[in-house]
């Protein structure tokens, strides 16, 4: 199967405007070339099983920019075995008394894993400092010893990327107001939503600052343009793939063998057996429900 190979993403290289196009992109378009990306990521994880590799993404970027729906499309064909996302919570009293990148350190890939982080450490960088959670010297140890912590994860062979989704605060706000009448993402509004809002300069600042102490040769930043989510979504998962110089895992074929005939075995009667209701028969007979 044919992939991207590494070093042909030169969009992704620093100072380059990583974009050429603007506007939504035509679904028909959109879902052909996912599709066809997904059975890339299909066979990046069979390689990553065969060989034992360890990647790590980090998706990163302001409230509502589209990381969680581009992380679903990654994990979309994928063996939840192999390919984890992870989302921690707010810390408990005992991890705030720890290292501050100790109990990210239990989530990193093991051999033949692939971990997809929803946010990371970087809180310690964003909406720690920017909303006073951490104190100014929690917050410049943090960025001192970001760049180490990260030299050895990658020194001890991680594939570690990092993806920082940007959006113009026009869209976010957008983005907000169509979850307000929307029973089924009302849960993804917070008053945190209301701070990115008003604090939106703040944001920028501490990202800059971030960017400024974390964006390394060896750990570099790839800012996703996330205005149109199909766009990002799709260059976000080409640069991955041609990034990893990952090949093609032959296997043997499985053949399915004849079911042999059942010998001395009667299945019970269903009467002793509890079934769900048939919900979906109301749904053909309307008029008996």
């Amino acid at each position: 199967m044919a992939h991207p190979k590494a070093g042909s993403g030169k969009a992704g290289r620093k100072g380059s405007k990583g974009h050429s196009s603007s506007g939504r992109l035509a679904l028909g378009l959109y879902e052909a070339e996912l599709y066809r990306l997904q059975a890339e990521l299909v066979a990046l994880q069979e390689w990553v099983r065969s060989t034992g590799a360890r990647v790590l993404v980090i998706f990163e970027g302001r409230d509502a920019a589209g990381k969680g729906s581009a992380i679903k499309r990654v994990t979309e064909y994928l063996n939840p075995r192999v390919a984890r996302i992870v989302a921690l919570p707010a810390p408990t009293d005992r991890q705030r008394g720890e290292w501050y990148f100790q109990r990210y350190v239990a989530h990193l890939p093991a051999a033949a894993e692939i971990v997809l982080m929803d946010r990371s450490w970087y809180n310690r960088a964003g909406v720690e400092h920017v909303m006073g959670f951490c104190t100014p010297a929690e917050h410049k140890r943090f960025m001192a010893q970001c760049p180490v912590f990260e030299r050895l994860l990658i020194q001890d062979g991680i594939l570690l990327f990092k993806y920082w989704f940007s959006i113009s605060h026009a869209e976010q706000e957008r983005r907000f107001k169509s979850r307000l009448n929307d029973p089924m993402r009302q849960w993804k509004l917070s008053p945190m939503d209301r701070d990115a809002i008003l604090r939106w300069e703040d944001y920028s600042r501490a990202k800059d600052d971030m960017f400024m102490q974390t964006d390394t040769a060896e750990s570099p930043w790839y800012v996703v343009e996330a205005e149109d989510k199909r766009r990002a979504r799709i260059n976000m998962i080409a640069h991955l793939l041609s990034s990893i110089d990952y090949t093609e895992v032959r296997t043997e074929p499985v053949t399915l063998p004849e079911r042999p005939k059942a010998v001395n075995y009667t299945r019970p009667p269903r009467e002793l057996f509890r079934y769900v209701p048939d919900h979906a028969a109301k749904l053909e007979r309307p008029d008996e429900g």
